[in-house]
C-alpha cells in the first residue's frame, strides 16, 4: 500500500493490523454514508483508532479512499484458464465484479472527480491503482507468449508502451461500461470485448504507421 506520512511524524512503526482495520472501515463508511458524508472521525471510530492515527498515515480523505479502493483491486488475479481469450475474460469479469461493489463504485468515481483539480491525487491514483494493476497485463502477455499465442517483443521500450496501451484499453472499456454507461459487463459483453482485444493484439505488430512499426 502506498501511504503518505506527513513530515515530522515519522519514527513510530506502522501497524499492519491498524492499516487493515482503517481501510476496511473506510470502505464500510463509503457504503453507509457515501463520499460526501464520510469523515476521518467516522473512519477512526469504526476502526477503533484515534483520529491522529489516520493523520500519521494519510494526509486527508482523498488519499485514504484511494488506498482503500486500491486494496480491492489488489484482489484481482489472473489464473491460467488455458488460452489468452479465456484469461482476458476471467480477469475482466473479476474487474467488473469489483467495480459493481458500492464501496469501489463510489470511492473510485469520487477520487477521480477530485483528481481533475489535484495533481498529487492523480499521481496517487496512478501509483496506487494503475501501476500496481499493470502486473496483470505483464503476467498475461508473458503467459500468452510462452504458449505461442503472441509474438515476443524484444524491444523493452516498445513492450512497455504496448503494456500501457493494453491496460488503458481494458480499464477504460470496463470502467466506461460499468460506471459511466451503467451497463452490465456480463458474459456476452466480456466475450465480445475479448474478441475485439485479441484482434487488436494479433494485428498490432503488423499494422503500418503505428509507433512500434520501424520498417
Amino acid at each position: 500500500m502506498q501511504s503518505s506520512t506527513p513530515a515530522g511524524r515519522a519514527g513510530r512503526p506502522r501497524s499492519a493490523a491498524a492499516d487493515t482495520a482503517i481501510l476496511a472501515a473506510t470502505r464500510a463508511a463509503l457504503v453507509d454514508l457515501g463520499w460526501s458524508k464520510l469523515t476521518l472521525q467516522d473512519v477512526a471510530t469504526r476502526a477503533g483508532v484515534a483520529k491522529t492515527t489516520l493523520y500519521r498515515r494519510w494526509v486527508g480523505k482523498n488519499e485514504l479512499v484511494v488506498d482503500a479502493v486500491a486494496e480491492l483491486f489488489d484482489e484481482l488475479r489472473l489464473p491460467d484458464r488455458g488460452s489468452l481469450a479465456a484469461d482476458i475474460e476471467g480477469v475482466v469479469l473479476q474487474f467488473a465484479a469489483i467495480l459493481a461493489r458500492p464501496e469501489a463504485k463510489s470511492g473510485l468515481m469520487a477520487v477521480v472527480a477530485e483528481s481533475t483539480r489535484d495533481a498529487a491525487l492523480r499521481e496517487r491514483i496512478r501509483t496506487s491503482i494503475v501501476e500496481r494493476q499493470k502486473r496483470l497485463v505483464l503476467e498475461g502477455r508473458a503467459r500468452a507468449q510462452a504458449r505461442g499465442e503472441l509474438p515476443a517483443e524484444p524491444d523493452p521500450v516498445e513492450a512497455a508502451r504496448t503494456a500501457d496501451l493494453i491496460f488503458d484499453v481494458v480499464a477504460g472499456a470496463v470502467v466506461h461500461r460499468t460506471l459511466v454507461s451503467a451497463e452490465a459487463a456480463d458474459g456476452e459483453w466480456v466475450r465480445s470485448f475479448a474478441r475485439v482485444l485479441l484482434w487488436g493484439l494479433a494485428s498490432l505488430p503488423h499494422q503500418p504507421g503505428l509507433p512500434q512499426d520501424h520498417e
